[in-house]
């Protein structure tokens, strides 16, 4: 994990790297479960065998639910010892580009794309996160995080 001590930190870093984070499984349960909580039960998510004569050969995740692993993903990436809070601002640019089949391990890389003073010492940043699926050619997931962070 990347550490920073200040938002001001990260300001001279626009265009760099600034973490990269732990790989997380993604097995069955949790698809499973985002489905029970999203109220997507498409075949290709929880129907193990019907998946397996399906296009991927077998279950795959759902784009939200890599999506919604962002929080996750930054908790082991990097942290800004000086920020008391920090507020998701929104996202721009979320493309799926790979499948990520059930029993795949992701894990994701942090670019920061913009800083923005907002004044009283913090700041608005737009991170670009990548998620790699193992053993993958492309990304599974390329988004655009903006967020709020405040000392």
């Amino acid at each position: 994990m990347k550490s920073f001590e200040k938002i001001a930190d990260l300001q001279r870093l626009v265009g760099e790297p600034i973490g990269s984070s732990d790989w997380l499984l993604i097995d069955q349960q949790r698809v499973n479960r985002f489905a029970d909580a999203t109220g997507d039960h498409q075949w290709i998510h929880v129907d193990v065998e019907r998946a397996k004569q399906g296009p991927f050969g077998g279950t795959i995740a759902h784009g939200f639910l890599t999506l919604s692993l962002l929080p996750a993903f930054l908790a082991t990436a990097f942290e800004i010892k000086e920020t008391k809070s920090g507020l998701n601002y929104g996202l721009d640019k979320v493309r799926f580009i790979t499948p990520v089949p059930v029993g795949s391990r992701l894990r994701a890389h942090f670019r920061l794309i913009e800083w923005t003073d907002i004044g009283r010492g913090g700041a608005q940043i737009k991170v670009e996160m990548t998620v790699e699926c193992e053993g993958a050619t492309k990304p599974a997931c390329i988004a655009e995080q903006i967020t709020r962070l405040f000392p």
